[in-house]
């Protein structure tokens, strides 16, 4: 599975509220880090992003090294996946969601995500390509551990 830049946030110590990585990292969600991939152009988004809050940058730099020693980075830059994102980018305004949507479809891999706009596309998506667009509750139903409470 591909996971958005969202969830790599709080590698770079950003409060997030839908944690998915903390959640696996805690056996709450059930998904083996050796299933989850991520669109190199996140590397590049979650640099911005920690810029545009004001993180200090070894924040970001210390995230990045983790991510590329845990997680299959995939290259955003093959034909397909450019082919695909350019599909998409006629529907998604914002080009770096492209392709990490590309990412998904170009390995045949559900996408979780927070983003609404790409949440809305979900039938969509899973009409024109045989991919789920999921988001964090989405992962805990599925894969998350049931609880004594349950």
């Amino acid at each position: 599975m591909i996971i958005d830049t969202t969830y790599l946030l709080s590698l770079a110590k950003a409060e997030i509220e839908a944690d998915l990585l903390t959640s696996i990292d805690d056996g709450e969600i059930e998904i083996p880090a050796s299933e989850i991939r991520i669109s190199m152009i996140s590397l590049f988004e979650l640099q911005a992003k920690a810029a545009k809050i004001k993180l200090p940058a070894k924040f970001a730099i210390d995230a990045i090294e983790a991510i590329k020693a845990s997680l299959k980075v995939e290259p955003f830059y093959t034909p397909k996946i450019i082919k695909v994102a350019d599909t998409l980018s006629r529907e998604i305004g914002d080009y770096v969601d492209c392709l990490i949507l590309a990412t998904a479809i170009a390995f045949k891999e559900d996408l979780i995500t927070e983003d609404s706009v790409l949440i809305k596309m979900r039938e969509a998506v899973k009409q024109e390509y045989g991919i789920n667009l999921l988001n964090y509750r989405d992962a805990k139903s599925l894969w998350g551990r049931a609880t004594a409470d349950a």
